[in-house]
């Protein structure tokens, strides 16, 4: 089940991320949200291979890089400029440049802690401290923060003026959380709901882009 639940969400996240690059416009919450996803699709096709096929290094670092530490972050950044500002955005876009090269090169150069399972979702494979494990919480958390914040401020600034965009991003905030639990999951050890959570994320976070991209149309860019 795990195997079918990641080929289908692997396949939403790829359509969703190309929809997103075909209609980003130079729109920097839209190409936020475009990185997000993409990694989402790295990262559930990443899955699907070690689920199917068997894990390898290769597999595994780009399925934890980008399914448990990264895209919770960029998800976030997209709403932050969404409903901040592009002035915020590019702030946090300076902080998570600095948190993404730290966390790619901890990811892809930390020799396991333990051996790739021959079948199913790998667990603690990183070992705790200054690992990828550590950044995946970190990233999980700030991200699922910032986004509740922003909801909460969506809910309060647009609920008279533009309601779609409230509704917006209270679906990316669910699809959002929905990926931070099954990440933060991982990587604390426990990785049986991840697919699931995958799968709920990317059709949640697709749904809030398309009311968000139908708000816009009235407002003016950020």
């Amino acid at each position: 089940m795990d195997t079918v639940l990641a080929f289908v969400a692997a396949a939403a996240a790829t359509a969703f991320s190309l929809d997103l690059w075909a209609n980003h416009r130079h729109r920097p919450h839209v190409a936020a949200y475009g990185v997000g996803i993409t990694m989402f699709a790295a990262a559930t096709w990443a899955l699907w291979a070690g689920l199917q096929y068997g894990w390898t290094g290769i597999a595994y670092r780009v399925f934890y890089l980008f399914g448990a530490v990264l895209n919770i972050p960029f998800l976030a950044l997209g709403s932050m400029f969404l409903v901040v500002g592009r002035r915020s955005g590019n702030t946090m876009a300076v902080l998570l440049g600095a948190l993404t090269a730290i966390a790619t090169t901890l990811t892809t150069t930390v020799a396991f802690a333990n051996p790739l399972p021959a079948s199913g979702i790998p667990e603690d494979i990183f070992s705790s401290g200054f690992s990828p494990r550590l950044f995946a919480i970190i990233g999980g958390a700030s991200g699922s923060t910032i986004l509740v914040v922003l909801a909460v401020v969506s809910i309060a600034r647009f609920w008279s003026a533009n309601r779609r965009i409230v509704w917006a991003n209270l679906l990316i905030l669910a699809g959002t959380l929905a990926a931070a639990t099954g990440g933060t999951g991982l990587a604390i050890g426990e990785a049986s709901a991840f697919a699931v959570s995958l799968f709920v994320a990317v059709t949640l976070i697709w749904a809030g882009h398309r009311v968000a991209s139908g708000a816009r149309r009235s407002q003016p860019p950020i």
